[in-house]
């Protein structure tokens, strides 16, 4: 499923579109970009293009590009994953592809904007995730917005020639909505 246009203080969550993928296949091709992502190999274009369109016929993912605001330059990607309705739960991940944006505090903005519409919008009860234990700025952006530390996933993830341990987070909707009262 393609979210819906989310307006945040600086910047836009919007429907992806297949226009976008080769901005995707710039970022997935930088090891920069993806020393923290699952991802070994670079996607082709078609590839891509053919994800776009899965993710719109899909019915248990959720996904969004993030534009800045006063720009609408296409800086990054977030989404809700594994959507499983009869549970209420789902994974949650981001991606800011545009190297000149980091650390400005967008990953926070999004992070905020994509939970709010899962508890308010969507009615889940819990948002999960994983993030390697260095990426300290995407910890930190998932914690600002409620996620807490469930575990620590040792030796989750083979890069760069060593074992990395994973970072393993949720949030709860009770936890999120009395957070928001305070």
């Amino acid at each position: 499923m393609f979210g819906p246009i989310i307006e945040g203080e600086r910047i836009r969550l919007v429907p992806i579109t297949a226009e976008m993928a080769p901005h995707f296949c710039a970022w997935l091709a930088d090891t920069q970009v993806t020393r923290y992502l699952g991802l070994i190999y670079p996607p082709t274009l078609e590839f891509e293009k053919e994800w776009v369109e899965k993710i719109g016929r899909n019915d248990t993912d959720l996904v969004w590009a993030v534009l800045l605001r006063q720009s609408e330059k296409l800086i990054g990607t977030t989404g809700i994953h594994g959507i499983n309705w009869q549970n209420r739960s789902a994974i949650t991940g981001n991606l800011i592809g545009v190297k000149d944006e980091w650390g400005k505090g967008y990953g926070s903005e999004v992070v905020a904007l994509r939970t709010a519409f899962a508890f308010g919008t969507l009615g889940l009860e819990k948002l999960k995730t994983h993030v390697f234990g260095a990426n300290i700025a995407s910890r930190r952006a998932l914690e600002k917005s409620g996620y807490k530390t469930v575990g620590i996933a040792r030796h989750d993830l083979w890069r760069f020639g060593q074992w990395h341990d994973a970072w393993l987070g949720e949030v709860l909707r009770g936890d999120w909505l009395a957070a928001q009262q305070d």
